[in-house]
């Protein structure tokens, strides 16, 4: 009788290190599964707030506050910013580069500290007295049909591109066929001058 007593009693001995060892396991994992879940909080940015190139690098000016940025930035209307060089891409595709005291508006215009980065933005040396407008390049966003132009019109220079490297394919093939004796690429030649004329009149 008492042994069948201890034998009930031996593995509630050993079911409680068992839980608690179970709990001192599990624990950890239910607190890095609560930080993977949790979101981030994402920063808010004012309508006024601006993107400045200070010391070398883009920062984020909101009033009279400035924050270091951490990754690139791309506004509402397109605008790409990098933060590490302040080369700055918009919506058109054209970049330019901010100097120090430049900076890039919500909006994505663009404001130059002094005459001389806002010629520089246009490819030009501003002389000593020079006077500039304070918004040079204007962020706005591409219309769908501006969009729809430029994609026809690039659809149709890559297409004019191949039809030249076909038939220049074929020309080498002509003579590489013949090396032995003249062979008559003219035929060739007019058409591949005429593709060429083509894509000289695309813009």
């Amino acid at each position: 009788m008492k042994a069948e007593i201890t034998a009930e009693k031996t593995p509630m001995k050993s079911f409680f290190p068992t839980l608690l060892l179970s709990f001192v396991l599990l624990a950890p994992l239910g607190v890095a599964a609560q930080a993977k879940t949790t979101p981030q909080t994402k920063q808010t940015v004012s309508a006024n707030a601006q993107y400045v190139m200070q010391n070398g690098t883009v920062v984020l000016r909101q009033g009279n506050q400035s924050t270091g940025l951490t990754q690139n930035i791309r506004l509402a209307n397109g605008t790409k910013i990098n933060y590490k060089s302040g080369i700055v891409e918009l919506p058109g595709g054209k970049m330019t580069t901010l100097r120090e005291g430049d900076y890039v508006t919500a909006k994505g215009d663009i404001v130059f500290a002094t005459p001389g980065s806002a010629a520089a933005a246009r490819g030009e040396k501003a002389p000593a007295d020079a006077q500039f407008d304070r918004y040079v390049e204007k962020g706005a966003a591409i219309s769908p049909e501006t969009f729809d132009a430029r994609l026809t019109t690039l659809n149709t220079r890559l297409d004019l591109m191949a039809q030249k490297i076909q038939l220049l394919n074929q020309k080498i093939s002509l003579l590489s066929v013949n090396a032995q004796r003249p062979t008559d690429t003219a035929q060739l030649d007019q058409q591949i001058q005429a593709l060429e004329e083509q894509l000289k009149n695309i813009k």
